[in-house]
């Protein structure tokens, strides 16, 4: 049996987001295969041990009788450190459930490699790449993935009006506005005019000093799951339909404000040519484990146009990820399996490296 500890909450404006997914992945792991150790991290970024797990889920994690826990920084002894040293539990695989900063970047998976623990899904530098859009787009621009037209502002909170008019300049409304390194659609607002746009950028560096800005495909939006190390395997692809004007917060999160048509109903030219980019787009960044791609089909010209790619995707019941590959013949738990196997596979080929000269 593995001791896993199943990473949840997070410093992040998903904080409740990865609450359901924590839950959810809990009820997938397979209790003869697991011993689930359940790390809460509040808003603040303090560890927990949380005495109820359900509740923690449930009622929040500052609402919940817990000890502190920490991530012992020793590769020879991966584990975590409870109380003032009261005890120490061996862990075997961390299972991250984080969204957004200090989850989805990078930085946790940095502290787990500097620990020598094995994590599922991408490592330091995907994991940045992928939650940085500036960064991702740049990548998938080198790799000649095709993708919408856009332009991002850096450190301009104080300019928004000349942000307007370089947005004016270049592209064509309506546009897309999202802070560049945040998830679950989360301060993103669709401009179709100056006014909106200027409360857009306003509102998008709320959340971060990038801002990205990216033309309307006008068309429909359909998403792959990848699943693999170095040999990575697509999913069936699924069309978002969301009440919404857009695929938003309250459409990906609300009962009811959203469809998820699985198969998606595209012929089989666009089928291979998603898949395919998909899997190219997850090779770029160099990803492991699993991802959600995120496509336009361009309205008016048909082209596959790629989005962005999610290093954590949502683990929800709600969720792509999982549903995508359910249709694809991989159940919740044998999908959750799958993602342990693959850390402990890519754990293991890094460990074999060397790291002295001789």
């Amino acid at each position: 049996m593995l001791t896993l500890a199943l990473v949840f909450g997070g410093r992040s404006a998903e904080h409740d987001v990865s609450l359901v997914s924590a839950r959810c992945v809990a009820e997938a792991l397979d209790p003869a295969r697991y011993e689930v150790v359940p790390v809460g991290i509040t808003t603040e970024g303090r560890w927990l041990l949380p005495d109820d797990f359900a509740a923690a889920t449930r009622d929040g994690l500052e609402a919940t009788p817990s000890r502190p826990v920490a991530l012992l920084p020793d590769p020879t002894r991966p584990g975590l450190l409870v109380g003032e040293g009261e005890r120490v539990i061996p862990i075997d695989v961390a299972f991250p459930v984080l969204h957004g900063p200090f989850g989805e970047d990078g930085t946790i998976q940095g502290l787990f490699e500097f620990a020598g623990l094995p994590y599922t899904c991408s490592g330091v530098a995907a994991s940045a790449a992928g939650m940085d859009k500036e960064f991702m787009k740049a990548l998938f621009a080198q790799a000649d993935l095709p993708q919408v037209d856009y332009l991002v502002v850096r450190d301009r909170a104080d300019d928004v009006d000349g942000v307007v008019d370089e947005v004016e300049g270049d592209l064509t409304y309506p546009v897309f506005v999202k802070p560049v390194n945040m998830g679950s659609s989360v301060g993103i607002v669709k401009a179709h005019d100056r006014t909106e746009l200027r409360d857009a950028v306003e509102l998008a560096f709320r959340f971060d000093r990038k801002v990205i800005i990216e033309a309307d495909a006008g068309g429909r939006e359909v998403e792959c799951a990848v699943l693999g190390n170095e040999r990575p395997e697509a999913s069936v692809v699924g069309e978002v339909l969301p009440g919404n004007e857009f695929y938003d917060y309250e459409s990906k999160y609300t009962e009811g404000k959203m469809a998820f048509k699985i198969p998606a109903p595209i012929d089989d030219a666009h089928l291979a040519e998603v898949q395919r980019i998909a899997r190219e787009a997850f090779q770029t960044i160099d990803a492991a484990g699993g991802a959600r791609v995120d496509f336009f089909i361009e309205g008016g010209t048909g082209r596959v146009l790629l989005n962005e790619i999610n290093t954590i995707p949502g683990m929800t019941n709600m969720s792509a990820f999982p549903k995508l590959w359910e249709a694809s013949g991989l159940p919740f738990r044998g999908l959750a399996d799958r993602l342990v196997e693959l850390a402990l596979e890519r754990h293991a080929a890094r460990q074999a490296l060397r790291v002295t000269r001789i």
